[in-house]
């Protein structure tokens, strides 16, 4: 059997097993999306079953709502996002194409009132997003059933509704989401600690501390050589003296605060098992942001090629360009992650074609030799598979943005003009450009804080840390959710970060909001201040 009649069986095969669970696709809709998955298979991409739901413009709106799901637990929040979504959507501001949700099998939607040429580009997108999520390491360690998960955490969220009353745990929910961007996102790779359960009172004393020094055996009328009554004594000196040096607490600093809450706060069983809730679902979506450039840049080299080369016919071409032109659409206050990783995929599909990598190629300084480099390598759609496996949106960037790149498309540094109250370009230079880019994407945007004490004052505070790189914290949203984590750890709180070049600590004990200026820092030359909300 030929390779492209095996990839044609191994389609229809997996097609039927999806169909067997689609629900509500019209057979004309069927027909496509067994004519679109015969594409991507065709094309290489592996992905799980995908189950495509047919609904109308306000059931994707509620759906999208809740971050893709139907099922979740209830929370105001989702309300008010259905509002904003609907609302734009009903004055023409804004309109969702695609909402597909990392699962096994995969779930997408497409809405009633799209056109068929809408519909297939959808479905080409769905899949190359439903590729990346299978095949993208930063997505292994995710739960593959998350639907039913989701559904599960719904009931259990309403069970407590129901027990202790719908608004002491909705308040609760609201002080745990002030938090929820607070994890570690890179520990489901990393073991830091031994997983050890706040119930697990086994090892903590195996056997009794000896009271004195350790001695050796000896007869009574040796044991005053053996045993020296000097070296007996500066012996348990020391011991007494190591006895009450108090170990840091934790150990080393903790950055997935929602843990250690979990772990050492005084919570009862239903409000740790809502924040276990929210820690988990904020892991789920974790991966999401952070390969957003790359996994939207990948779906979108994908329904480029799928509908460019096999999926259009020429009455769809005009409806198409302009849809698909308007997804990659520059903006002027922000960067498109469609556009950015479509062209750098192609960037990358390019040179390594071309053969334009390695040290002859960086060590080449002449400009017309290195735009014509080309020794046909023809490495370029393996090389694309593999970043594609391996790569986030930061190592992405760090690898990949080349100074060509950059020149190619136009990328630029900007920031706000004080004395003129305008957002204006500050430099092209690509060295700038490329770390501002990176910070942008580190830790998902978020601040980094740590814990760096739990038993501040040997009172059972809490002192956080965070760590400042030239972007301060908004001051009235560090307030607040310092309010919310003493809430959950019912004793006062501190964090210690930089505000006005100078180290501070903001603490909240319950009722009152204290800053302590502690001492001014040294900014690096050109160093720039903005801010970001906590």
């Amino acid at each position: 059997m030929r390779v492209s009649e095996r990839l044609a069986h191994m389609a229809e095969q997996h097609f039927s097993m999806a169909t067997a669970e689609t629900s509500n696709l019209p057979p004309q809709l069927v027909a496509t999306q067994r004519e679109m998955e015969g594409y991507a298979h065709g094309h290489g991409l592996d992905f799980y079953p995908t189950i495509f739901e047919y609904i109308d413009a306000d059931q994707l709106n509620a759906i999208a709502a809740k971050g893709g799901f139907p099922v979740r637990y209830p929370h105001w929040r989702f309300g008010m996002e259905y509002e904003r979504l609907s609302k734009g959507y009903h004055h023409g501001l804004q309109k969702i194409y695609e909402m597909v949700i990392n699962n096994d099998p995969c779930y997408a939607y497409l809405m009633t009132n799209n056109s068929l040429v809408d519909q297939k580009l959808v479905m080409a997108h769905v899949y190359g997003h439903c590729d990346f999520f299978k095949n993208n390491f930063w997505f292994s360690k995710t739960n593959r059933k998350m639907m039913d998960e989701m559904a599960n955490h719904g009931n259990r969220v309403r069970r407590y509704m129901d027990e202790v009353g719908g608004e002491e745990v909705e308040e609760f929910i609201d002080a745990c989401l002030s938090l929820e961007d607070q994890i570690d996102v890179h520990s489901p790779f990393i073991r830091r600690r031994d997983e050890r359960s706040r119930y697990d009172f086994s090892g903590e004393k195996d056997k009794e501390e000896p009271e004195g020094p350790p001695r050796f055996r000896a007869k009574n009328y040796m044991d005053a050589f053996i045993n020296p009554r000097d070296k007996m004594q500066a012996a348990a000196k020391e011991l007494e003296e190591k006895r009450k040096e108090a170990k840091p607490f934790p150990e080393r600093p903790e950055r997935d605060l929602l843990l250690f809450i979990l772990e050492h706060a005084p919570l009862n069983a239903w409000q740790a098992d809502v924040l276990s809730i929210i820690r988990d679902e904020a892991y789920y979506f974790a991966p999401q942001g952070q390969t957003k450039v790359m996994n939207e840049g990948w779906a979108s080299y994908w329904h480029s090629t799928i509908m460019t080369r096999q999926g259009l016919t020429s009455a769809e071409v005009v409806n198409y360009c302009d849809h698909h032109s308007g997804t990659l659409a520059s903006s002027q206050t922000q960067l498109n992650p469609y556009k950015l990783g479509i062209e750098l995929i192609r960037d990358i599909e390019d040179r390594w074609n071309r053969g334009a990598f390695g040290k002859e190629y960086d060590d080449c300084d002449d400009y017309r030799t290195r735009h014509n480099w080309n020794t046909d390598a023809g490495l370029g759609r393996e090389k694309i598979f593999e970043v594609r496996r391996i790569h986030n949106d930061s190592t992405f960037i760090d690898e990949f943005l080349t100074l060509d790149f950059a020149r190619d498309q136009k990328l630029f540094k900007f920031g706000y003009n004080q004395s003129t109250e305008y957002y204006e370009i500050e430099t092209r230079e690509f060295p700038k450009v490329k770390r501002q880019l990176l910070a942008s994407l580190t830790n998902l945007g978020h601040p980094q804080i740590a814990v760096r004490d739990g038993n501040y004052k040997n009172r059972g505070e809490l002192y956080l840390e965070h760590t400042y790189s030239g972007v301060e914290l908004q001051l009235e949203y560090a307030k607040d959710t310092l309010r919310n984590l003493e809430r959950l750890w019912s004793r006062p709180v501190h964090l210690e970060t930089v505000l006005e070049d100078t180290r501070t600590v903001i603490s909240f004990d319950g009722s009152d909001h204290e800053i302590e200026k502690v001492e001014p820092i040294e900014l690096a030359e050109g160093a720039h201040i903005s801010s970001v909300r906590l």
